[in-house]
């Protein structure tokens, strides 16, 4: 049978959505998870993850998280990657150097962390105390929190854990450098494809093309990388567009009866996070809106696509009153699928939504 978009998309929700595991070996298995600090009404990486991880519940990866074996740095995106990943991130080198003046202030600020072991960001300002300053948002903030955040990108502290949303960090042993670069930057790519495939060509450019977040260091060694891997992915052209996948993993031959399940994604799970391969699989395109005036909203502040059987085909607004929750819904169709399967289904995935949230 000729490999089409359907069963491009069966296949990308079949490795995406593995049976539920515990968080330790999912966030192994994904590598890296996109965090966000919108909480409506859960943040991304709690929805991302509560359809991988067995009885999870929102807070789990923050509450957990000192005893994992993860850190939270750029990868793609700013989020929690693996201590593995973690290390072939590092020694960063910003694109942005410090002046000598900058230098000589976080020298003195990892001295003090070294020697309190954990630190908040409050307790440094208390002790150097060096004001305000403008920041990359347009507001202001601490000079000593600026400078937090920019050795934390470093690799000079790490985050050891949070409090009330707030990064609290310690210092970070410095690795060596990879001695391979080229093999690090195969084993970086091989984690973006692990977890978002299957990729068109242009999506899997653009991933890659977003590592001098993470690997700043290594700009010069990207466009390589993506020709070694396109080279040496699983790969086929469907509809015009050559698409990309893990080796040793194939397309199912047929298309596969799909379950009846409602999912509720967050706006960053890896099976929505490209809009235009979204708009292949799905025939719609998804915005997130959460940045938008809201006059200029079509769907709603922080819409989740709902994804029914093997398609995406509405969204809900859900929120929480008088410790209920509530959710708004649309359909691209305008309105719901007839039938008890649907209605079923739905009801199944809100008491699971209602579960993950505690109420």
């Amino acid at each position: 049978m000729p490999l089409d978009i359907d069963r491009l998309r069966q296949f990308a929700l079949h490795r995406q959505f593995p049976a539920p595991t515990t968080l330790g070996r999912a966030m192994a298995r994904l590598g890296f998870v996109q965090a966000d600090p919108i909480r409506a009404p859960a943040r991304a990486q709690d929805l991302t993850l509560r359809h991988r991880v067995k009885g999870y519940r929102v807070g789990d990866l923050e509450r957990r998280y000192a005893r994992l074996s993860i850190e939270e740095d750029f990868f793609v995106n700013y989020g929690f990657v693996t201590r593995d990943l973690h290390a072939l991130l590092h020694p960063r080198l910003p694109r942005a150097r410090w002046s000598a003046a900058e230098r000589k202030r976080a020298e003195k600020i990892l001295e003090f962390v070294q020697k309190r072991g954990v630190v908040h960001p409050r307790d440094v300002d208390a002790q150097f105390a060096h004001g305000k300053a403008l920041n990359w948002f347009g507001g202001q903030s601490n000079v000593t929190t600026q400078l937090l955040d920019a050795m934390h990108y470093r690799g000079l502290v790490r985050v050891a854990r949070r409090e009330g949303g707030t990064r609290l960090y310690s210092a970070r042993v410095q690795g060596p450098a990879p001695e391979d670069a080229a093999a690090a930057m195969d084993t970086l790519v091989d984690v973006i494809v692990a977890k978002y495939a299957p990729l068109t060509g242009s999506m899997l450019g653009g991933l890659v093309q977003r590592l001098r977040h993470g690997a700043p260091q290594w700009t010069n060694a990207r466009l390589a990388a993506v020709v070694r891997a396109k080279a040496r992915l699983a790969h086929a052209k469907v509809d015009g567009l050559d698409w990309f996948w893990p080796v040793g993993e194939s397309v199912p031959i047929r298309r596969r009866i799909p379950r009846d399940v409602v999912r509720l994604l967050a706006p960053f799970d890896p099976f929505v996070w490209d809009r235009t391969r979204f708009e292949l699989f799905n025939g719609w395109a998804y915005r997130f809106e959460a940045y938008t005036p809201a006059p200029k909203r079509i769907r709603g502040y922080y819409a989740l696509p709902l994804a029914w059987r093997d398609r995406v085909i509405g969204w809900a607004n859900v929120s929480v009153r008088d410790g209920l929750l509530v959710p708004e819904l649309g359909f691209v169709a305008g309105q719901a699928p007839n039938g008890a399967a649907f209605r079923n289904a739905l009801d199944a995935e809100l008491a699971r939504f209602t579960e993950f949230l505690g109420l």
